[in-house]
């Protein structure tokens, strides 16, 4: 998670889009609808299947920007501004909108009572009002394994087959013993940094994050310290090559192999492979510790004044149905939100070979299975900046270790102004 700067480019494009967008042609066409989507995510192609089965059916997709920018465009535009006909919007996003439900169309009205049964429960609860309300249908969730370099763990004389290098770390600090056997035997740093791969794994596991399961705010939990703590133990540790997720360090350094190890997402993968595509073949999936857990996901939501709800509707029936998210996932590898799809031989068989042929559905479903829900509330994404800013100032020398967990809740409280 970063923080993301309103720019004059990003207020410029937020215009443009109110401008010109969020009608149909000056006309109301029942088979035609707007839909504002992320950048770089090639929601075209799931476009491009649609219409192609519905030929009669004209999508007008605009891909906004980041997830960021492309909330900051929808929260302009439900403030007076035109409208999309359906939005696709960032969990970590989606609590924010989750406080003026009645800024969108309540799901239910349209059938969604009929399909929420198709999805995980912890994931369908994000998008529903305490009093029943839908709001969103999910899309994807980003179930969490460890990628690992197996030319580098046999190097370090560590196994490299994907079940027994699982059963090394069974918990995080098992993980971290592994790290320090690694850092001994190579002189290199095991994981590629404690703040993402260790912090924001651990954080995603338990049965509560920022918010009591009522919804009343409360980050200074045992659950949260104890993934703080884990995350300070890692870095004291010396296993961290300190390269900020996402960065062009980061990418140069796992180029060059001067890390074997990144906690990642199931849509991390693809990022691996873009940034680093020398290295494919040299890497292979295991579980994460403590076995499951998720970080990531979308929404598709309708805002209450779109000109053709029904028409959205319509789309995001058939393409986020469970066969809908299974042909996704076998084409562009977003992990399905629809748990009986998770024992198909198309999901369970797929396969990465820049992964050693890792059965990454398998792998990554059985993450999220176990899953133990919590509340996301309207502060968790400045609370998680804040939690992942202060140890990433502790990575960098900046922070004491022995005072982390102080300015940390200092940061956050500043944060969320209470």
């Amino acid at each position: 998670m970063k923080r993301v700067r309103t720019t004059a480019a990003v207020i410029a494009a937020v215009a443009l889009l109110l401008a010109g967008c969020g009608g149909s042609d000056g006309k109301s066409d029942s088979k035609t609808f707007e839909f504002w989507s992320f950048a770089n995510i090639n929601q075209k192609a799931d476009v491009d299947v649609y219409t192609k089965a519905h030929p009669d059916v004209r999508v007008k997709l605009t891909e906004v920007g980041t997830t960021t920018e492309t909330a900051q465009a929808l929260t302009a535009a439900l403030a007076g501004g035109k409208v999309p006909d359906l939005v696709l919007i960032q969990a970590d996003d989606l609590p924010k909108f989750m406080q003026s439900p009645d800024n969108f169309v309540d799901l239910t009205t349209l059938g969604a009572n009929d399909i929420k049964g198709n999805y995980l429960d912890w994931v369908m609860a994000q998008s529903t009002t305490k009093d029943g309300k839908i709001i969103g249908v999910p899309t994807d969730v980003g179930g969490l394994a460890v990628a690992y370099r197996t030319d580098l763990f046999k190097a370090a004389g560590l196994p490299t087959d994907r079940e027994s290098v699982s059963k090394l770390w069974p918990t995080w600090d098992e993980f971290i013993n592994v790290g320090k056997q690694y850092v001994q035997k190579t002189g290199k740093p095991f994981v590629d940094n404690t703040p993402t791969s260790v912090f924001f794994q651990a954080v995603n596991q338990g049965s509560q994050r920022y918010y009591t399961a009522d919804r009343q705010l409360d980050y200074d939990n045992e659950q949260v310290k104890a993934a703080f703590d884990v995350t300070l133990k890692a870095f004291g540790a010396g296993i961290s090559a300190k390269q900020g997720s996402f960065s062009s360090g980061w990418t140069a350094a796992m180029k060059k192999g001067d890390y074997a190890v990144v906690c990642s997402p199931s849509w991390m993968l693809s990022q691996m492979k873009t940034n680093a595509p020398e290295t494919n073949g040299k890497w292979d999936i295991a579980t994460i510790p403590g076995g499951s857990g998720n970080w990531g996901g979308s929404f598709l939501a309708i805002p209450k004044r779109a000109k053709n709800a029904k028409a959205a509707w319509n789309y995001i029936s058939e393409m986020q149905s469970p066969k809908g998210q299974l042909d996704h996932f076998l084409m562009q590898g977003s992990l399905p939100t629809t748990p009986s799809v998770y024992t198909d031989p198309q999901l369970v068989g797929k396969t990465d070979p820049f992964f050693s042929n890792a059965p990454i559905g398998k792998i990554y479903t059985q993450s999220v299975v176990g899953i133990k829900p919590f509340y996301f509330g309207p502060q968790d994404g400045p609370i998680g900046t804040e939690f992942l800013n202060t140890l990433t100032s502790v990575e960098q020398g900046k922070v004491d270790p022995a005072k982390a967990w102080d300015t940390a809740l200092t940061n956050v409280k500043n944060a969320v102004r209470e």
